[in-house]
């Protein structure tokens, strides 16, 4: 019943968020998070999730640092990852590092502007440099946790992981906070399923770098730790290429077990 009273409230208020995020301007940068956006942002993302008929697998979350700040790293196949994310670590008021096309998506894009979700200029690395020295600013001052995407981009073949850029990682070290490693698998097909489907969504914490850790170790050795994690889990989830070979009755292909998932593996990659 609960939760049907706060389905109904947040329908009403959207009347409200559109008049709202009228008077938000999405290019003044903001060294705070703001509560208020911060309880729209994530009252918003729970409608969404229930409305898209999105359940959320979690495990390890008893790992997290519950008396400081950290950098979430997670592997990325899909536009609904960071807001599952930042949804299951709403108490974490998870700030992603993201490109500047999402501070443009009506509503949310001005949300996320006031809640220290952060544009990255990736053809700029002066520019680029700058977002990091910020995002670890705003860790050391206790204002929000931040997620970054180690890949870079989005994925868009669902397969592995693709090349990391390890410089993320001095974002943790400026802060001196420790890395939360997180793998996210199922919200590629959220896009296919809704509105008529379930989707599950499994969520991860696959490991913690202590700061002390993460302080001695270089960027590109924390990077191979972090890929290897993440590289077992979406292999895990089915996130591998599919190998063939020559059978010698027929010399047909014939799927090796690697592909045990390369039906949904396909058909994601070819849309």
């Amino acid at each position: 019943m609960l939760k049907f009273f706060k389905f109904i409230l947040f329908l009403l208020l959207i009347p409200f968020l559109i008049v709202f995020t009228l008077f938000i301007n999405p290019k003044k940068e903001t060294e705070k998070n703001n509560k208020f956006c911060r309880w729209l942002l994530n009252g918003y993302t729970w409608f969404a999730i229930i409305l898209l008929k999105i359940k959320v697998h979690v495990k390890g979350m008893e790992n997290v640092p519950e008396n400081t700040r950290f950098l979430l790293v997670q592997n990325h196949y899909s536009n609904y990852d960071p807001i599952v994310t930042w949804y299951i670590f709403r108490k974490y008021d998870l700030a992603f590092v993201s490109k500047p096309e999402n501070f443009k998506v009506p509503f949310f894009g001005k949300l996320i502007s006031r809640c220290c979700f952060m544009p990255i200029d990736r053809e700029n690395p002066r520019n680029a440099v700058k977002t990091v020295d910020k995002a670890a600013k705003l860790l050391k001052a206790d204002e929000v946790s931040v997620g970054i995407y180690p890949e870079g981009t989005r994925n868009k073949s669902y397969v592995g992981l693709l090349p990391f850029h390890n410089s993320v990682y001095k974002i943790a070290q400026k802060a001196n906070v420790p890395v939360v490693v997180v793998g996210i698998s199922g919200a590629e097909k959220i896009h296919k399923n809704t509105p008529w489907k379930k989707t599950d969504v499994y969520l991860e914490v696959l490991q913690v770098l202590d700061a002390e850790t993460v302080q001695s170790t270089r960027t590109n050795e924390i990077g191979e730790i972090t890929s290897q994690k993440l590289l077992e889990f979406v292999e895990a989830h089915g996130h591998v290429r599919v190998e063939t070979e020559i059978t010698p009755e027929n010399g047909a292909k014939k799927p090796t077990e690697n592909a045990k998932n390369d039906a949904d593996t396909e058909v994601s990659a070819a849309e």
